[in-house]
C-alpha cells in the first residue's frame, strides 16, 4: 500500500518508523516548517523530517494546505505533491496543519488519524496532557477516519492503557506513541483487505483536550492538592509547573499529596516544612509535598540536593499565580 504520512513531533516519528519497518510504501511525508529552538535559536527540523531525511523519503512543508489562505502558493505547491503520490491512503498523526477537504479526498481510502485518546473523550491538541491533569484512570489510541470535523471521524481501531498514580505526559506520550504506531499498521492492513468496519462516535461523553498554555506553568495554591500533584504530572516535561518564591521561579516535577488536612492557620503556598524527604505546602485543600525541584537554569534535584543550594524555610510563601493565569 503506498502512503503520505503527515506528521511533526517525536509522537508523529514513531509512527512512521513503524509503517517503514512494516513495508509500507512512504510515498510522501508531509511535516511542519523548521522552526527556531533551543538557545541560539538555531532552525530545527522536526523529529518526523529528520527521520525521512535520514531514510530517503520525499518531504513537503508547507506552512498552510487551503488553498485560499495566507500561503496560496505554499498548498499549491504540496496539492501537486500529494496527487503526484498517487497515494491509497494517508497517515496523520500530530501534524499540526488543518487539514481541507481536498486533501481529504486526494487518498484513494481517505486519511487515517492516530489519535491519542479514546474518542469522543479528549478530542483537540493536547489529549494526554488533559487526561492526567483530570484524573483519568485510563487512555488510549483511537484510529479513526478523517472527516472535515475536529477528530470526530468514524473510529476504527481502539486500545487502553491504564494512567498510573506516577505517569507524566512524558511517561505516557512514549506508551501511546508506541501503541499508535502498532495500531497503525494493524488498521491499514485490515483496511488493504477490505475488513474494516468504522463505528460512529458516540454523542455522549466528549470532552475537548485544549492546547497547553504556558501561563498554565503558574501553580494556583488555592487549589485542592490532589489536582496541583496531577498538574505536575500532566505538565512533565513541558510547560512544568513553577511558583515565585523571594524573586525566583521556581519548577516542580514530582510531589505526591502528603496529607487531605492543611493547619488552619496555613495560607495557600505557605512552606510547612522542608527536608531532604521533601517540601510541605499547604493548598486549598490538604498538603502537597514536592520531592522534586528546579531553580531557573538549573537542573531537576532531588528536596535534599536543591535544599543545599536554595534554602526554604517553615513559614515563607510561594507567590499567587497573575491574574491572567
Amino acid at each position: 500500500m503506498k502512503i503520505i504520512f503527515a506528521g511533526t513531533p517525536e509522537f508523529a516519528r514513531v509512527a512512521l518508523e513503524r509503517l517503514l519497518a512494516s513495508g509500507f510504501d512512504i510515498a510522501l511525508v508531509l511535516t511542519q516548517p523548521d522552526r527556531p529552538s533551543g538557545r541560539g535559536l538555531k532552525l530545527q527540523a522536526s523529529p518526523v523530517k529528520q527521520f525521512a531525511q535520514a531514510h530517503g523519503l520525499a518531504v513537503v512543508q508547507p506552512r498552510s494546505l487551503r488553498l485560499d489562505g495566507k500561503y496560496p502558493d505554499d498548498a499549491a505547491a504540496a496539492r501537486e505533491a500529494i496527487l503526484a503520490a498517487g497515494a491509497d491512503a494517508m497517515v496523520v498523526a500530530a501534524y499540526g496543519l488543518i487539514l481541507p477537504q481536498w486533501v481529504l479526498d486526494a487518498p484513494a481510502r481517505g486519511c487515517f488519524n492516530i489519535h491519542a485518546s479514546l474518542l469522543p473523550r479528549w478530542r483537540g491538541a493536547a489529549p494526554i496532557h488533559r487526561a492526567i491533569e483530570a484524573g483519568d484512570s485510563e487512555t488510549g489510541i483511537t484510529i479513526m477516519q478523517m472527516d472535515a470535523g475536529l477528530d470526530t471521524g468514524d473510529m476504527l481501531f481502539m486500545h487502553t492503557t491504564p494512567i498510573t498514580g506516577r505517569d507524566t505526559t512524558g511517561t505516557l506520550h512514549d506508551r501511546l506513541a508506541d501503541l499508535g504506531g502498532k495500531l497503525i499498521v494493524l488498521a491499514l492492513n485490515q483496511a488493504a483487505a477490505g475488513h474494516l468496519k468504522p463505528v460512529w462516535q458516540p454523542a455522549e461523553g466528549v470532552t475537548y483536550a485544549h492546547k497547553i498554555e504556558k501561563a498554565e506553568s503558574a501553580v494556583d495554591w488555592s487549589l485542592p492538592a490532589t489536582q496541583i500533584e496531577r498538574r505536575i504530572r500532566a505538565f512533565d516535561p513541558f510547560p512544568g509547573a513553577s511558583s515565585a518564591l523571594a524573586g525566583e521561579t521556581v519548577k516542580f516535577w514530582e510531589s505526591h499529596v502528603d496529607s487531605m488536612e492543611r493547619p488552619s492557620d496555613a495560607g495557600n503556598g505557605q512552606i510547612l516544612s522542608a527536608s531532604d524527604d521533601g517540601v510541605r505546602i499547604a493548598c486549598g485543600d490538604g498538603v502537597l509535598c514536592v520531592t522534586q525541584l528546579q531553580r531557573a537554569g538549573g537542573k531537576r534535584l532531588a528536596a535534599a540536593d536543591f535544599l543545599r543550594g536554595f534554602a526554604l524555610g517553615a513559614g515563607a510563601t510561594f507567590d499567587a499565580p497573575p491574574a491572567e493565569a
